[in-house]
């Protein structure tokens, strides 16, 4: 079966570090909402069911008691009956404990038949304990589309966007904490004032501007957009908001169609859902699906090389320290 549109919905919300019953009462709050919306797909941020952040400061032994399998841990038994009950793919973040013995920043979509799609982050570095995924994560829906999955610092890589676009991804989901960062680039992402969220009752203004500025949505314009233009897709955009241990979260939960378009979001400085309808006829001759079909790959054996000379020389000669796991930040 083809829709010619779909209720989508994508959620930012402030999730509770390591405190699992009640980032799940949350997630049970917005499904209810969403299925009075009539969503059909329901995203969530990153991490959101273990807490983020804070993950970076604990030992192995505590990381791996914030850990579940997946798709047989509760928490996504939790939400698996959830998508079953309300006719609806909802996505969540988590901790897994993986049946090699390794721990992965994951994210678990359950679908309305029972079954359970588990993408591991590609390109993880927020602990040494937690491994980096090593597959693509794209898949069929009840509704006719295909679904990809990239998380947070993968929607970063251009190739990895690309990568599910020729995977025939339809719709990507990209859940994140961001906002707010620490980068190492000068012009990339800044802390926000922790007091700004704190007083942002008393002073809505300040914090308002902070997610809409060169820390929030300002960044995100950057580049977002082009991940869904140049790869015919829809992007379903969800992170957390507010505090993340000691790192300030910036929202802007959104939905983008495959011409890069923002055709929902928000700027609130609290826990919200967009719900948008997505026009799924847009799809065929959009600018990204054209160009796809004019690629020449007998060009791109460049993409598969290390970096070369001249920029492993460019690199060394602008570096003033060696690059680390949290130097991966954007």
């Amino acid at each position: 079966m083809f829709e010619t549109s779909l209720c989508v919905a994508t959620v930012q919300f402030e999730a509770r570090a390591g405190d699992t019953p009640f980032n799940l009462a949350r997630i049970e709050s917005f499904v209810e909402q969403a299925r009075t919306a009539g969503v059909k797909m329901l995203v969530f941020p990153e991490m959101c069911v273990t807490g983020y952040w804070f993950v970076r400061k604990l030992d192995r032994a505590r990381l791996e008691a914030l850990a579940e399998p997946i798709p047989a841990g509760p928490s996504v038994s939790r939400v698996r009956q959830l998508a079953m009950d309300n006719d609806m793919l909802i996505g969540v973040g988590l901790l897994e404990a993986g049946e090699d013995g390794c721990l992965y920043n994951a994210y678990a979509v359950c679908l309305p038949d029972g079954s359970v799609h588990c993408h591991r982050k590609l390109h993880a570095f927020e602990h040494e304990n937690i491994s980096s995924g090593a597959r693509y994560t794209v898949f069929d829906t009840p509704w006719g589309v295909r679904v990809g999955v990239l998380i947070c610092w993968d929607n970063n890589l251009v190739e990895n966007a690309r990568a599910n676009a020729l995977l025939g991804a339809d719709v990507l989901l990209a859940p994140h904490q961001t906002g707010g960062t620490r980068s190492r680039s000068p012009h990339g992402m800044k802390p926000i004032d922790v007091r700004l969220w704190q007083q942002r009752h008393h002073d809505p203004q300040a914090m308002e501007a902070a997610i809409l500025g060169p820390s929030g949505r300002q960044w995100l314009l950057r580049w977002l957009p082009s991940r869904a233009h140049d790869n015919g897709m829809f992007v379903l955009f969800s992170n957390g908001v507010g505090l993340d241990d000691d790192e300030v979260r910036t929202g802007n939960a959104m939905v983008l169609d495959p011409y890069g378009r923002i055709v929902a979001e928000t700027w609130a400085a609290a826990d919200q859902m967009v719900v948008a309808s997505l026009d799924l006829t847009l799809l065929p001759l959009s600018s990204g699906r054209r160009w796809l079909l004019g690629r020449r790959p007998e060009l791109y054996q460049v993409l598969l090389s290390q970096l070369d000379e001249g920029r492993d020389a460019r690199q060394a000669r602008f570096a003033e320290a060696p690059v680390g796991r949290i130097g991966l930040r954007p």
